[in-house]
């Protein structure tokens, strides 16, 4: 009996299957840890314990609090570059069943959506680390790419972002043998604990009442007749911000800080300096808070009077923060894209180019997972239309299904086509096929019908022309 059968019996108790399926092989960071550091409202700074505002005579002034949310930024910037430019998939299709299984297929990654799907999960997974992509038949009348079908297949994606518990569990070879997904819900006023489990042919779900404290009981056991579990994971060791934190939080500190002494030091002060050896009100000073209009300090010397400034070490703070933000982004290999600092550098268009090489190749180690995940969740979809499409079953299993990840980079086409044409001496570069599958206007699988379509313009055209009177 395998592993998995042998949790899920039937004459076990259900606390003790989920305690079973809940034990975890793989070492990921757990969310309410990695929350702190991506919230900035949880950041040191925010603090209010280690941290706290002045209170004086029931008057309360205000400590600066600055964030520099790295880690959002670096989420954001990591799937930005990755899914910017959508994933390609490459169908190599060598009969007309798997053309159409091919259509087929990518018809139903359009219509879920599936680039803005991806850079949805990307930034929950950079994130929390861990995402589960699960894909379920409605029983509907639905069309792909022509073809009927009684089922529509959809997909959802959980992460501990949203408040679930993933546990996959694997065998000794480091098989995905179960994956399963612990989550809440309310109906009506009560909140209601779920967990899911799927294997290659049955999902589970047990359910609890999380106000009573009752034990679990069984809601559902259906069977899988896909022959795999319709879902896939992923999970990455630690956060896309990777251990800059601690420099995030260094800059939020000097800029805190520096926001305090601003505060306090940019009124001007009035200084009163007298000979007299008793001077009048020698102790009278005005409050010194944030809503006076200016600071008064008295000396027993000459009389004078002038305002004193305050002498900020503007270079050390600047050169501080820069060294700081640098850091951050050199060791994350992630480029400051800001609006002032592109400015702020002119560069010629192939120079900007040379910025995004460091990005790529953070892009290219990052890709190798995900186009694990991607041919996995490619195999799941298969398998879901040789049910779906009986008759073209066999064209989806000699289907050729290539994911292919593109950073993002900033090209120029016409650039391109040029240098190739001076090189080869004005010769052509590219087939007409190549250049229309270059440009992207259409879907893979209608590229040959376009080019067709091409050629037919051109011989109308030709054949208009060839038909005028001459004089």
């Amino acid at each position: 009996m395998s592993k998995i059968k042998e949790i899920v019996q039937k004459d076990r108790p259900a606390g003790e299957i989920i305690g079973d399926l809940k034990q975890k092989t793989i070492d990921v960071p757990a969310w309410g840890t990695l929350e702190k550091e991506y919230d900035p409202r949880k950041h040191p700074v925010h603090n209010t314990k280690e941290y706290r505002d002045k209170v004086k005579k029931g008057k309360t002034e205000k400590m600066t609090r600055i964030t520099y949310a790295i880690q959002k930024q670096a989420v954001k910037r990591m799937k930005e570059l990755m899914f910017t430019i959508p994933v390609k998939r490459k169908y190599t299709a060598k009969s007309e069943q798997e053309k159409t299984a091919a259509k087929i297929m990518e018809a139903i990654f359009k219509k879920n959506h599936i680039d803005s799907v991806n850079l949805k999960r990307a930034g929950k997974l950079f994130a929390s680390c861990e995402i589960i992509t699960i894909w379920f038949g409605q029983p509907q009348d639905t069309v792909y790419a022509g073809q009927t079908s009684k089922l529509k297949l959809r997909c959802r994606t959980y992460s501990p972002m949203d408040g679930d518990e993933l546990y996959p569990l694997f065998d000794e070879y480091d098989d995905l043998i179960a994956l399963s997904i612990a989550y809440s819900r309310y109906e009506g006023q009560d909140k209601v604990n779920y967990f899911d489990t799927y294997t290659a042919d049955r999902h589970y779900r047990w359910k609890q009442r999380a106000a009573s404290g009752t034990d679990w009981e069984l809601d559902a056991d259906e069977q899988i007749t896909i022959g795999k579990i319709q879902g896939c994971y992923l999970n990455r060791p630690e956060p896309i911000w990777e251990d800059q934190s601690e420099n995030g939080y260094e800059l939020e500190w000097a800029l805190s800080r520096n926001g305090n002494y601003l505060r306090k030091n940019s009124r001007p002060t009035w200084v009163v300096y007298t000979d007299s050896s008793r001077p009048t009100n020698p102790n009278k000073q005005e409050p010194v808070d944030d809503n006076v209009g200016r600071n008064v300090l008295r000396y027993g010397q000459k009389d004078r009077a002038e305002y004193a400034t305050w002498q900020q070490a503007i270079e050390s703070l600047k050169f501080h923060t820069e060294e700081l933000r640098r850091n951050i982004h050199t060791t994350l290999q992630l480029p400051d894209m800001s609006m002032e600092q592109m400015k702020a550098t002119p560069m010629s268009g192939e120079a900007r180019k040379m910025l995004f090489i460091d990005c790529q190749m953070k892009v290219t180690d990052e890709a190798g997972d995900w186009l694990e995940f991607f041919d996995r969740e490619v195999n799941v979809v298969r398998a879901f239309c040789k049910i779906m499409f009986p008759k073209l079953a066999a064209a989806f299993d000699t289907l050729v299904v290539e994911n292919i990840i593109t950073p993002y980079q900033i090209n120029s086409l016409s650039d391109d086509i040029k240098d190739g044409t001076n090189a080869t001496g004005g010769k052509a570069v590219a087939s007409r096929q190549t250049i229309v599958r270059r440009l992207g206007l259409v879907p893979e699988e209608e590229l040959e019908d376009e080019i067709k379509r091409i050629e037919e313009d051109e011989t109308a055209a030709n054949d208009l022309f060839n038909n005028e009177p001459t004089e």
